[in-house]
């Protein structure tokens, strides 16, 4: 397997259930005071792991099969071994990255994590430097963080930004594109904010609303094409996207459309403390599977219910308006950090791309309410309602948790991994359908003849752009 393509997954990850990529958050020590982060992050973890303890858990993710670790905070450098733990890593055989805010990530450090194995960094820019300083909570936080990227490019460290939108940034990211590409970035994540510790607080002026995602969307293929056409590659967050008619441009790698929340299914988040959960994101209160002083990670990984519900979960659990969905057996509600934040439990997102085109052609859309602040602890939540408006701005429905029941929760018996169900793109109106169907559920073409027709007419358009090409060099 190529390193461009080593946490990426395949059908034989979901079927072994195998950790392809862990995120570690190696300390909860933070220089930076960020008014969107999730685990509050800023003072050591009481509790944090011993050197000799994380070597453990490097030697269970490698029995394990994972093939990649990103190392992240708080800030990752802050910790006095994180060195140690980098060399570790690279001597397992397992690829070592690291995500940083940035700030004070020296040339030294650059270097000295270059000589322990690190093979990767990627730094966060959340705007352009107004907006990202706000957030970042440091009045020169962007002018670190574009220092850094020059570093990096100096040393030959393959580099990457991850952008979290917000209602501010999400008009700043065509400007955002052009510092990219000026600082020699290929690789550009993007996520929506999420409401969970310090976002719950600021959750007014950072959570862009589910109805602004058809203009979002609108707005950012035109930018992925820019961005495509500087050798920028925009890869979408575990929030973005969903089905909707840009789908197949988003997802990269073997994964060409979402195919269901991967949290300790083929992934695992571990805190600094030692604590395992399915994605480190996840609220700790009730994805905390075990923890690695008490437990191997091992059994943690395979028999613990907290971890392995995404492995047998199916479309039971699902409710408001992802309940019914078209896509409801494959994509199970989405992003279960998104969804569980706002109400306390998962199955519902009303941040999907599909969903709010198909309110739009009935002439709704939908916002989020806050109803409960968030108590003040690291990766804390409130809750929210949904309210389903109509053109005039009336409310015709709301989607609260605290008046919906429960939801059973069945998982499959015979404790086999699911495995997302396949889908194929309609070449007609660029959705995915289920591969079993020959008539698109969303235009009623002929998937075969459409497909086919687009094939033709792909081939003429290559052989078109060759005979350019040859004409050019002539």
């Amino acid at each position: 397997m190529d390193k461009t393509s080593i946490r990426y997954r395949v059908r034989d990850d979901y079927k072994t259930a195998t950790p392809v990529h862990v995120v570690w958050e190696i300390t909860l020590a933070c220089n930076l005071k960020c008014s969107h982060c999730g685990s509050r992050a800023g003072k050591v973890r009481p509790g944090e792991l011993t050197t000799e303890q994380c070597f453990g858990v490097i030697d269970s993710l490698k029995r394990l099969g994972t093939r990649e670790i990103t190392i992240i905070g708080g800030e990752a450098f802050l910790r006095k071994d994180w060195l140690e733990i980098i060399e570790r890593i690279n001597q397992s055989g397992i690829e070592c990255s690291m995500q940083s805010g940035a700030y004070n990530l020296t040339e030294e450090r650059i270097t000295d994590a270059k000589r322990a194995g690190i093979r990767n960094i990627g730094v966060s820019i959340d705007g352009m430097p107004e907006t990202h300083n706000k957030i970042r909570g440091r009045r020169d936080s962007f002018e670190h963080v574009i220092n850094c990227l020059q570093l990096l490019k100096k040393h030959n460290i393959p580099s990457s930004v991850n952008t979290v939108i917000t209602k501010r940034s999400k008009n700043e990211l065509n400007e955002l594109l052009d510092v990219l590409i000026e600082n020699g970035v290929r690789n550009w994540q993007i996520q929506l904010a999420v409401a969970m510790g310090n976002a719950v607080d600021n959750s007014e002026e950072l959570i862009v609303q589910p109805y602004e995602l058809n203009d979002f969307y609108d707005n950012l293929i035109v930018i992925y094409r820019k961005a495509l056409a500087n050798n920028v590659l925009i890869q979408a967050g575990n929030n973005i996207g969903y089905f909707g008619p840009y789908e197949h441009i988003w997802r990269q790698g073997n994964e060409k459309y979402y195919t269901g929340c991967s949290a300790g299914h083929t992934g695992i988040g571990i805190e600094a403390d030692g604590k395992i959960k399915g994605c480190p994101s996840l609220p700790t209160s009730e994805y905390t599977g075990g923890n690695v002083k008490d437990m191997q990670l091992e059994d943690i990984w395979k028999y613990s219910e907290e971890m392995v519900f995404s492995r047998y979960r199916n479309k039971e659990e699902l409710w408001g308006g992802c309940k019914g969905c078209y896509y409801e057996s494959s994509c199970l509600a989405g992003c279960t950090w998104t969804s569980h934040v706002l109400f306390g439990k998962r199955g519902n997102n009303p941040f999907c791309h599909h969903r709010a085109l198909e309110l739009k052609k009935k002439g709704l859309k939908e916002r989020i309410r806050k109803i409960q602040e968030a108590p003040g602890l690291s990766f804390d939540t409130g809750l929210f309602e949904i309210i389903v408006e109509n053109e005039k701005g009336e409310i015709v429905e709301i989607q609260s948790p605290n008046s919906t029941a429960p939801i059973p929760v069945s998982y499959d018996t015979d404790r086999v991994p699911r495995i997302p169900k396949a889908l194929k793109l309609c070449n007609g109106c660029d959705n995915y359908v289920y591969e079993e169907e020959t008539i698109c559920s969303f235009c009623n073409a002929d998937i075969q003849k459409v497909n086919d027709e687009y094939a033709v007419k792909l081939e003429k358009a290559k052989r078109s752009l060759e005979k350019l090409e040859l004409l050019m060099m002539k």
